[in-house]
């Protein structure tokens, strides 16, 4: 068969369809598919759905599969508006066919070839199904009825549909090509142990942050964990409800953000204990990193036994307690940080309260980095003014222009990174985090380190570890304790 003539009949069956579809009735179509079509327009119907989604959806899978669904979209559009478009050019359908409740308001007068909702809507649910299951399929026949409804008004044959929607698929995982979904990470490298088997949550205390929203923990815990104790306290009282629950806990558990899950580790480690973390506030890195995303993942760890040995980043002497008292050493589940950054986090902090956390941010960015002073320290001997000195738990890969997770968190090694002083901060940080975990220049340094010693701060230098913010003593060892917590993560990631 040659193309020409392969061409005619493609083209003839494509028509069939089209009119058949035309002929027949569809009562429950008409007073939706128009509309639905039309919301479509411009993406417009798949951002309300991605706010949704991740509104709704409240933990990190929800956040992921919506700006998947986003970027796979902007993927999309931009292949049929810069080559799909412009390669084929073809009429489209003729109305007479189609009933004229069906019609839209507004004809589109581009090439009929391919259908550029129809790529959008595939984009959209391939994106979301790719990283979220549930919401995917949530969103598979609602992007199948856009698709559709470009039959139904008669704005597309359905040759034109099923291309866009290909392209569509293709977008999406051409964006999975540049950025990994979650289930195609290799699991976080720890040595497996065998905790207790919680089933029902018997024996499993859990302190939860007020401030993290504890209140939707209760009732995901109390269904998954009947027997589990929940204990809701407010910031301030966390530190004091975790050891009393240390006393009477096999297992000690905890909900909040890095700070919070940083205080419950230290009292798990001087008590002995496992953990079990149940991710909430604003940021959840150790968690992620763990393969936890939901309160569903950490119940399943219990329910299993999986469980496994990270290291936890050490510095001495330690933090200033709220008595005034200094710790003999203080530990990092994630970062420790010298320079800028602690004081962006305490600018951030005076400030959130008033114009909300991202304002915040924003503004104390602008604040160090016009008026900020780089830190004079010794740091290996050597004397030298600095921006920021950064040490990881672990080896944190290059993700883009910043560090992103670890596949190792039982390694020994610290990730340390170094921006030298000198005219023009911001170039120069940005220029540090596009170098990665490996480079050495006038600008940056990067090593990978078992300790690191400091000494030659000033009084009153704040330091920063996993967001908390305290006063740095004159001088101080970075360094790692080897597989010293026991933390439950599921063993397969989803």
């Amino acid at each position: 068969m040659s193309d020409e003539t392969r061409r005619s009949w493609a083209g003839r069956l494509d028509r069939r369809v089209f009119h058949a579809v035309a002929d027949r009735a569809w009562p429950a179509a008409e007073p939706v598919l128009p509309r639905l079509s039309r919301a479509a327009d411009h993406g417009v119907l798949w951002f309300a759905t991605a706010a949704g989604i991740a509104l709704v959806g409240r933990d990190a899978r929800a956040r992921r599969a919506a700006a998947r669904g986003v970027a796979s979209l902007a993927v999309a559009s931009a292949l049929i508006n810069t080559v799909g478009k412009r390669s084929v050019r073809r009429t489209r359908p003729i109305l007479d066919a189609v009933p004229q409740v069906r019609r839209l308001r507004r004809q589109p007068i581009t090439s009929s070839f391919p259908s550029g909702h129809s790529a959008s809507a595939a984009a959209f649910a391939t994106g979301v199904a790719m990283e979220s299951k549930g919401w995917g399929a949530v969103v598979a026949p609602v992007a199948f009825s856009v698709a559709f409804s470009r039959i139904y008004t008669g704005v597309h044959y359905p040759g034109d549909v099923v291309a866009g929607a290909a392209l569509g698929v293709g977008a999406a995982l051409a964006v999975r090509g540049i950025v990994p979904a979650r289930s195609q990470l290799v699991p976080p490298v720890a040595r497996p142990v065998r905790p207790p088997v919680l089933p029902d949550g018997d024996g499993l205390v859990v302190v939860a942050n007020r401030r993290a929203g504890s209140s939707a923990l209760v009732g995901l815990v109390g269904a998954a964990l009947p027997r589990a104790e929940v204990v809701e306290c407010e910031p301030g009282d966390v530190v004091r409800e975790l050891e009393k629950a240390a006393g009477r806990a096999r297992v000690l558990g905890v909900y909040g953000g890095d700070g919070t899950i940083n205080a419950a580790a230290t009292v798990a480690v001087a008590h002995s204990l496992p953990l079990a973390v149940f991710p909430g506030g604003t940021l959840n890195h150790f968690a992620l990193d763990l393969g936890i995303e939901s309160v569903d993942d950490t119940c399943r760890a219990l329910a299993a036994g999986d469980a496994v040995k990270v290291d936890l980043g050490r510095f001495t002497p330690g933090p200033v307690t709220p008595e005034g008292v200094r710790a003999p050493w203080g530990y990092f589940l994630n970062t420790f940080s010298l320079g800028v950054y602690p004081e962006l986090v305490t600018f951030r902090e005076r400030w959130s309260p008033r114009v909300g956390g991202w304002t915040a941010q924003v503004l104390a960015a602008g604040k160090v980095l016009r008026h900020g002073r780089p830190l004079e320290a010794e740091v290996a001997g050597r004397r030298r003014p600095l921006w920021l000195l950064f040490a990881g738990n672990g080896i944190y890969q290059r993700s883009g222009p910043a560090p992103g997770n670890r596949q190792n968190l039982a390694d020994g090694l610290l990730d340390v990174r170094i921006v030298h002083g000198g005219a023009h901060p911001g170039l120069r940080l940005v220029a540090a985090a596009l170098a990665g975990p490996l480079s050495r220049s006038p600008v940056h340094a990067a090593q990978q380190r078992r300790r690191v010693r400091i000494a030659g701060l000033a009084p009153g230098t704040p330091l920063a570890y996993d967001g908390e913010v305290t006063e740095a003593p004159e001088e101080l060892l970075i360094d790692k304790v080897p597989q010293v917590l026991t933390v439950y993560r599921p063993g397969t990631l989803t």
